[in-house]
């Protein structure tokens, strides 16, 4: 049986902007191996793969074109739209994710789709040898985090500075973790922050937006500002917003998103 698929630009407003994710609405659980060769064919970040429970509840899983990865903030935000863009979900009703991140839920909020993660907060660490040098910038505060796997959460002076880093992602890829976020205060209007990712290690040089950054980033922002509600912008050539609150251990992620290809897998 054919196995409908989607191509979804998540945390975008329109086409070819924000993050591309494939969806895969299987019909029956799949092998491991199956599903990583069609991440490999569809070549994108994530591929997110989505199998019914029952009417509320379904089981996620996310892959790179390499790897499995336990955590992925714009593939949910793409799976949730697929589910109520192929009627498979009714829009008033909240999707229930299982994931090797335990329970995720996304609803819709007008235009926006909201999803609920575990926030994630960051240890001051001593900056790692060889992290300068890769990105190519000056770094004025270090901390560990985990965005799914061990990142650094490294703070620039400047929106500028996050904006015109470019970093060596051979060097990148040996330093310890290899996952990278940078970020600064916004200067902007209608932003607090600005970020990238990087995570070579994955097989992804630069990561266009990425929702699971902001489970760390809105604590580490939200501790500085002095604010629970903050709009972040992450400045990759396509770039999104994400809209973030955080209530507890628990943070809100908003985002939008289109769908730019539907078909099947044969």
């Amino acid at each position: 049986m054919a196995t409908r698929f989607y191509q979804i630009d998540a945390f975008a407003d329109r086409p070819f902007t924000g993050n591309p994710a494939a969806v895969c609405l299987l019909n029956e659980p799949a092998s491991t191996s199956w599903m990583q060769q069609v991440a490999a064919e569809m070549n994108l970040s994530e591929t997110a793969f989505v199998v019914r429970e029952d009417d509320e509840n379904w089981q996620l899983r996310w892959f790179t074109p390499t790897v499995e990865v336990p955590l992925c903030g714009h593939a949910t935000l793409a799976a949730a739209h697929a589910l109520w863009k192929s009627g498979d979900l009714a829009l008033n009703v909240r999707v229930r994710f299982h994931t090797q991140s335990g329970l995720l839920t996304a609803s819709r909020q007008g235009d926006w789709i909201e999803m609920i993660f575990p926030a994630a907060e960051s240890e001051p660490h001593d900056e790692p040898a060889g992290l300068a040098e890769a990105l190519d910038a000056k770094l004025i505060a270090i901390s560990e985090t985990k965005m799914g796997i061990p990142v650094w959460l490294a703070e620039l002076e400047s929106e500028a500075a996050v904006r015109e880093v470019k970093p060596n992602f051979q060097k990148l890829a040996q330093v310890k973790h290899g996952g990278v976020i940078v970020t600064s205060q916004a200067s902007t209007p209608d932003y607090d922050f600005v970020s990238r990712v990087f995570v070579p290690v994955a097989g992804i040089d630069e990561d266009p937006v990425t929702g699971s950054a902001h489970c760390c980033l809105a604590p580490y922002w939200a501790a500085k500002l002095g604010k629970q509600t903050l709009a972040g912008y992450q400045a990759s050539k396509r770039g999104g917003v994400v809209k973030v609150t955080l209530e507890q251990d628990q943070a809100k992620l908003s985002g939008q998103a289109i769908t730019v290809v539907q078909g099947k897998l044969l």
